[in-house]
């Protein structure tokens, strides 16, 4: 980020970013309910989504607004981390930028259920299921109805 932003400033746009997770996770059909977490003390948890009304399951967020530089195995270790101090079965990864081998690997290898999403999948499912993004146009297309003339 620009260092004409104002750290007051920068953290607005963390949080905007990790309130735009909760939304695509609740767009895409997961949970009833969900909120992110608060900025500091977070326990490295930035959202969490309800799949009950009672949260008895639940699914736990990490989002990373980065550019130029990959996500790597200390960062997926600490988010797993942060699952089992939660007692947590699942977790979401999303990250703007790209994951290192060794950090797909290390959430393809623990007990709970780590998905990883990076930038491009993030812009794919932001599209998919319209966070941030607003249709301006459609096409009717017409064919004959066989029916109505049989």
């Amino acid at each position: 980020m620009s260092n004409n932003l104002s750290h007051h400033k920068i953290w607005d746009i963390i949080k905007f970013f990790e309130d735009l997770v909760v939304d695509l996770i609740r767009k895409m059909g997961y949970g009833i309910d969900g909120h992110s977490t608060q900025r500091t003390n977070d326990g490295g948890i930035d959202g969490v989504i309800y799949e009950d009304r009672l949260g008895l399951n639940m699914i736990y967020l990490q989002a990373k607004l980065w550019r130029n530089t990959k996500v790597s195995r200390p960062e997926i270790q600490k988010f797993i981390g942060s699952l089992s101090e939660n007692k947590a079965q699942k977790g979401i990864f999303i990250t703007t930028s790209d994951f290192s081998a060794g950090a797909r690997e290390c959430a393809a290898k623990v007990s709970q259920k780590v998905i990883l999403i990076d930038g491009l999948e993030l812009v794919k499912y932001m599209i998919t299921y319209n966070v941030g993004v607003s249709v301006y146009k459609t096409y009717e297309m017409k064919r004959i109805d066989l029916d109505y003339f049989e």
